[in-house]
C-alpha cells in the first residue's frame, strides 16, 4: 500500500508508520522520492493520501492537489483541513475516494473565540489605552458568566467552543441539522429555528460550513432580530454574513461588536470600512494559527490509518462535497 504523505510530516511520524505502508515522499520543491528514488508525477502511483497541516501552510499544496486530481488508484484521503468548500477537493471526490476531515484545529479556534469574547467584553483595547496615558482610573467590564451563546454549527470546532463557553458560566444553544442527546450543550435547536431563537443570543458564533443553506444566513432580518447589546463571532467562511447589512446593523448598534477573522474576499481589501470601524475586532483568517494543530493533526490521520488498515470504519468521513 502506498502512502502519499509530505516529507517533513513523514518525518515526524515515521516511527509510527505501519508496517506495509510505502511512503511516497513530495518534498517542500513539489519533487517526489520513494526509497529514495525520484519519481515522475506521471508515473506517481498511491492507493491512500495524506494532506497534512503544514503542507497547506508552507508545503507544495497545489502540486499536491494535482497529483490527487490526476490519480487512478485513490481510495482514501485524509485532509488536514477542517472545511472542504474549496472547489479543488470536489474534483478529487470525483476520483470516488473516500475523504475525511481533521477536527485537530477545534482546540485553537475554541480558545481564539474565548480569548477574542473576553477581548470584546472586556474592553481590552480601552484598558491598555489607559495603562499608556498612565491614567489610573477603573475599567468596568462585562462578564461570559450568566450570558447565553448560540454556535451556529455544532461540529467538531463548534463543540469545543460550546465546552470552553460553558466553563465560563454561560448557556449554550448548539445549532446542527441532526441534534443529539450527547452535544455538550444546554440546548440543541435546528436550522430552521435559528431566527427565533437568536434575540435570546447574547453572543453569536458562526463555525458552519459555507453552503447553500447558510450562505448569508446573518441578513439583514437576523441583524435585526439579535439582541441588544449581543457580539457577532465569525470563525466560519466569510459568505455566511452579508457585509453590507452588517456594516449598517454596526452603525445602529446591533450587534455592538463583530468579531470576524474570515471575510467575502481575503486578502480584506486596504479600503474595506471593516479594518477602522471602532466596533470590529479583525484578523486575517488564522483562528486556527497555532502550531500545535500540527500535532493534533498528527494523532488524526494515524488513528484514522489505523482504522483503514483493520478495514473499521473512519472517523470525519465527508459526504456531501459538491462542486
Amino acid at each position: 500500500m502506498k502512502l502519499l504523505i509530505y516529507a517533513p510530516a513523514y518525518e515526524r511520524i515515521r516511527d509510527r508508520m505501519p508496517q506495509g505502508v510505502t511512503p511516497l515522499l513530495i518534498h517542500p520543491d513539489g519533487s517526489l522520492t520513494q526509497n529514495g528514488d525520484s519519481i515522475d508525477a506521471e508515473d506517481a502511483r498511491f492507493d491512500i493520501a495524506w494532506a497534512s497541516t503544514d503542507l497547506y501552510v508552507t508545503g507544495p499544496s497545489r502540486a499536491n492537489f494535482a497529483l490527487l486530481t490526476a490519480a487512478r488508484d485513490l481510495k482514501w484521503f485524509q485532509s488536514g483541513a477542517a472545511g472542504f468548500d474549496h472547489p479543488i477537493f470536489a474534483k478529487v471526490a470525483a476520483t470516488g475516494t473516500i475523504m475525511t476531515r481533521s477536527d485537530a484545529q477545534g482546540i485553537a479556534i475554541a480558545e481564539f473565540v474565548l480569548a477574542r469574547t473576553l477581548e470584546a467584553f472586556q474592553d481590552a483595547a480601552g484598558r491598555v489605552a489607559k495603562q499608556k496615558a498612565r491614567q489610573w482610573r477603573r475599567h468596568p467590564f462585562r462578564d461570559i458568566w450568566g450570558t447565553t451563546w448560540m454556535v451556529v454549527g455544532y461540529g467538531a470546532i463548534g463543540r469545543e467552543i460550546g465546552i470552553r463557553a460553558r466553563a465560563f458560566g454561560a448557556r449554550v444553544i448548539g445549532v446542527r441539522r441532526t441534534p443529539s442527546a450527547s452535544d455538550p450543550a444546554d440546548e440543541m435547536i435546528t436550522p430552521d429555528q435559528v431566527l427565533a431563537t437568536v434575540p435570546r443570543a447574547d453572543v453569536v458564533v458562526l463555525a458552519a460550513p459555507h453552503s447553500d443553506n447558510t450562505d448569508k444566513l446573518v441578513n439583514a432580518g437576523f441583524i435585526t432580530a439579535m439582541k441588544d447589546q449581543s457580539v457577532l463571532v465569525n470563525i466560519a467562511r466569510g459568505r455566511l454574513v452579508d457585509e453590507g447589512a452588517l456594516l449598517a446593523g454596526l452603525d445602529r448598534g446591533k450587534p455592538s461588536m463583530a468579531i470576524l477573522d474570515v471575510f467575502e474576499k481575503e486578502p480584506l481589501p486596504a479600503e474595506s470600512p471593516f479594518w477602522d470601524h471602532p466596533k470590529v475586532l479583525l484578523s486575517a483568517h488564522c483562528a486556527a494559527d497555532s502550531p500545535m494543530n500540527i500535532a493534533r493533526g498528527d494523532e488524526v490521520f494515524l488513528g484514522n490509518l489505523e482504522r483503514y488498515l483493520k478495514g473499521e470504519p473512519l472517523r470525519l468521513v465527508v459526504d456531501d462535497i459538491k462542486g
